[in-house]
């Protein structure tokens, strides 16, 4: 396996809103689980167009395991008391692939810099607290394909071996999908494809 894919930990749904409130202003927490900028970028889309009438929507993420893509905004507020401790709050609970969002609803009283970056960070904190966190485990699928006569060999080998069998198909043309660990995956992978008959193809991906 390559050293792309690592377990990791994200949230298995969208969380809030969870309120904060600091002298009269609103802070309004989400979280979501975002694999890709552009769902992000969508689902603050459609976060903006739900608080229209808002006076921010501050945001920050965390996508991707090798090359993280970080991104924070501020969206108006002094740089770095919004979009910044909301991204330290998903660091630090060590998540991937979220995206927390803090809408602001102005309530007549200035609370400073060091005022708005508490109340950011709490809004995040929180609605991180109430998250569903859930590890992603790396995992390699052998998919294998093969005539009926070689079935009594592969099954053989896959009850000698106790693999895990996700999809499998048992006609003339015979397929079977394989759940392996990234370590064992090359050994039982040279195994297979030495089966004569057997077309044997992997790849890497999550549960």
């Amino acid at each position: 396996m390559s050293d792309q894919l690592k377990d990791f930990k994200t949230i298995s749904r969208a969380a809030g809103p969870v309120l904060y409130r600091e002298k009269k202003s609103r802070f309004l927490g989400y979280a979501f689980p975002v694999s890709s900028v552009e769902a992000a970028d969508e689902q603050l889309g459609t976060l903006r167009k739900q608080y229209a009438d808002a006076t921010h929507v501050c945001y920050g993420y965390r996508i991707g395991i090798e090359n993280t893509r970080l991104r924070m905004n501020d969206d108006g507020e002094p740089a770095h008391t919004a979009g910044s401790p909301i991204l330290g709050q998903i660091t630090s609970a060590e998540l991937f692939d979220v995206m927390v969002c803090v809408v602001r609803y102005y309530g007549g009283v200035k609370l400073g810099a060091g005022g708005l970056s508490k109340a950011y960070k709490e809004a995040a904190k929180s609605v991180l607290e109430i998250s569903p966190v859930v590890w992603r485990k790396a995992v390699c699928v052998i998919s294998l394909q093969f005539q009926y006569p070689q079935l009594d060999e592969v099954m053989g080998f896959i009850s000698q071996n106790r693999l895990k069998v996700s999809t499998q198909k048992m006609k003339l043309d015979c397929t079977i999908d394989l759940i392996v660990s990234p370590e064992k995956s090359n050994a039982y992978f040279e195994r297979l494809k030495s089966i004569t008959g057997v077309q044997v193809r992997k790849k890497e991906t999550y549960t």
